[in-house]
């Protein structure tokens, strides 16, 4: 657990920066120019290892702190159908992008929220409660501060359309059998 907690803090430190002293981070970035995003990468891979090697490790041995019901799990379905969709539309400038202002920040907090009702070990609650409490403070932080540009692709007339039905064919191979075979666990039961 040790090492999920280490990850989870170097990641979400790394990704923290800006919420809590978004000037430092920007004169950083000004004067370091590419070794910032350089040095931000290296760290934030660190810190995704040792949460996925760490998560792996607390499988082996889960403390359970409580035992979802059933019908929990299909709203946990339920809330996933619009993260994969949500996701694609982060980098897929349209409609839904200009509606949600902050796509990828609302598919992690469903994503986190999701995996909180179907799952209820220690582990569990570190990864997923780090992810969703991490989410809440971007969004809240992203209605303070003056946006960045970021890099995305062109506005299209069928982003939305291919963040859809893209999104939904991604949800459908994860519960398919994906999700098992990169995890280890099917999310049917």
């Amino acid at each position: 657990m040790t090492l999920l907690l280490l990850g989870l803090v170097l990641f979400l430190g790394v990704h923290s920066v800006a919420i809590v002293a978004p000037a430092w981070r920007d004169a950083q970035a000004r004067r370091l120019g590419g070794r910032w995003q350089g040095l931000y990468a290296v760290l934030a891979a660190l810190g995704l290892v040792a949460i996925v090697v760490g998560y792996g490790q607390a499988r082996q041995a889960p403390v359970l702190l409580y035992v979802p019901p059933t019908g929990l799990r299909h709203l946990a379905w339920t809330l996933m159908l619009p993260v994969f969709p949500l996701l694609l539309a982060a980098y897929l400038p349209g409609r839904i992008q200009a509606a949600v202002r902050h796509p990828m920040l609302v598919a992690t907090l469903l994503w986190a929220t999701a995996h909180l009702l179907a799952n209820g070990t220690a582990a569990d609650l570190a990864l997923f409660g780090g992810f969703l409490a991490w989410a809440l403070a971007d969004l809240v932080s992203l209605a303070r501060r003056p946006a960045r540009p970021k890099a995305e692709l062109p506005r299209g007339r069928w982003n939305d359309l291919i963040a859809v039905v893209g999104g939904l064919a991604l949800y459908g191979l994860t519960v398919g059998g994906l999700h098992l075979w990169l995890f280890g666990v099917s999310p049917r039961g």
